[in-house]
């Protein structure tokens, strides 16, 4: 009788039962092939971050609730587009000065011991700017009670240090935390707003802002009770400032150019679409180059990022130069707002993953135990960069015509990508003459 060699698997033996032909099959089974769980999941199957993730996102989401809460409650008020502005803008000049302070300390103590009183101050802000607006207190109280708000956490910042704490020796897994940091800014500053809005109109003026701020000392709250993730405070008070790291200062500049882009997309986009007669079509426009940042961003962070992070910068600066032309062709051959929409949706998907090459750029070049710091550091240069962004975009919108002012985030793009440039070249340079010396 031949025997079946070890190789081949046993052929299906027949049997009968009464009226029923039963066909056994003897071959091995081959386990099933199981599938790798998505980068995202296994992000989150760490202990803790979950938790740390739920209240990071219930304290940011305000953030993008402020300025709109601000503007509708002061017009509301007062009357005055004007002054609601310029109290905006005093908020960002004091946030530029006081948040890498807070940073700082945010180090140097701990998250939980700096962030909670900071948060708490900054909430007294807003409630002292509602009681000054309901009492009809001069103006300059109002200037005064919302540069109060500057003292906010850098909720961001502090949540990207968690992950960089985490995963210091996962480089592909903290590529991945760093993707979804930045989807959840762009998920925040798109729903905010519009949260915000509706509010404001549907209950009352003050309602945003009260909103806000019991989300913001909420999430605080949750963010910071998880403490077997938070990072231990910095026990080194000597290193360098993150601004003096080699490499930080122009990586600094490429996000001031960077939020430039923001500031004067938003301005020129809500001119544009008022000179086609659809002003109100401006915020669902905008929420598209959101909308597709976010999707780019997470799409980025799932897949394994490959060379050195430096090249993979100067790639998506040129990608976003690029892109950013399109909103400008569409102005300029269509005149449209339909045709517009589509285009900054494509011009969205350049910036996420610019975002988030440049934030891993940042963590390594900051020095250790002042992480918050240079965290923050880019946050107040990409600020800086919306307010210069949203100033020329407003002057060149009403001074010269919307359309031409689509030229702003395209030019803001080649400064972001010839400084990069320029910095990979000086950089190259050095390195080969000190190999020859």
């Amino acid at each position: 009788m031949p025997q079946p060699s070890p190789d081949r698997a046993p052929a299906p033996l027949p049997a009968v039962t009464q009226d029923t032909l039963v066909v056994a099959d003897l071959a091995p089974r081959r386990p099933p092939v199981a599938k790798s769980p998505s980068p995202y999941r296994r992000l989150f199957a760490l202990p803790g971050t979950r938790a740390f993730t739920i209240g990071n996102l219930i304290a940011r989401l305000p953030i993008g609730m402020f300025g709109v809460s601000t503007i509708i409650m002061i017009a509301a008020s007062r009357g005055s587009y004007a002054l609601a502005g310029s109290v905006t803008g005093t908020g960002l000049v004091a946030t530029a000065v006081v948040a890498p302070w807070i940073a700082r300390l945010v180090d140097r103590h701990g998250q939980a011991r700096i962030a909670v009183p900071a948060t708490a101050f900054a909430v007294l802000g807003q409630v002292t700017l509602l009681l000054c607006l309901h009492y009809d207190a001069p103006d300059w109280t109002l200037f005064a009670a919302y540069a109060a708000t500057a003292t906010t956490p850098n909720i961001g910042g502090m949540s990207r240090a968690r992950w960089a704490h985490l995963l210091k020796k996962d480089a592909d897994a903290l590529h991945t935390a760093n993707a979804f940091e930045q989807a959840a800014d762009e998920l925040c500053y798109m729903v905010g707003p519009v949260l915000a809005a509706f509010l404001c109109g549907s209950l009352f003026p003050e309602a945003g802002m009260l909103s806000a701020g019991i989300l913001l000392m909420t999430g605080m709250l949750v963010f910071t009770a998880q403490r077997a993730t938070e990072p231990p405070p910095s026990q080194d008070t000597r290193s360098a400032p993150p601004l003096r790291s080699r490499g930080m200062p122009p990586l600094l500049l490429g996000l001031m150019a960077t939020g430039a882009i923001f500031g004067a997309m938003e301005v020129i986009t809500v001119a544009f679409a008022d000179a086609q007669g659809s002003r109100s079509a401006a915020g669902p426009v905008l929420a598209l180059q959101a909308a597709g940042s976010c999707a780019a961003g997470l799409a980025f962070g799932a897949l394994k990022p490959s060379g050195p992070a430096e090249r993979r910068y100067l790639w998506c600066l040129a990608a976003m130069t690029a892109l950013m032309t399109l909103p400008l062709l569409a102005a300029r051959t269509t005149g449209s707002l339909l045709a517009l929409a589509p285009a900054l949706l494509l011009a969205g998907m350049a910036t996420a993953p610019t975002m988030v090459t440049a934030m891993t750029l940042v963590q390594r070049r900051t020095p250790e135990g002042r992480l918050n710091e240079g965290m923050t550091l880019a946050v107040t240069a990409l600020l800086g960069g919306i307010a210069c962004g949203s100033a020329t975009g407003g002057w060149t919108a009403e001074h010269i015509s919307p359309t031409t002012g689509f030229l702003l985030p395209p030019t803001a793009a080649t400064l972001a990508l010839l400084t990069a440039l320029t910095h990979s070249f000086t950089t190259r340079r050095a390195l080969r003459r000190a190999s020859d010396g």
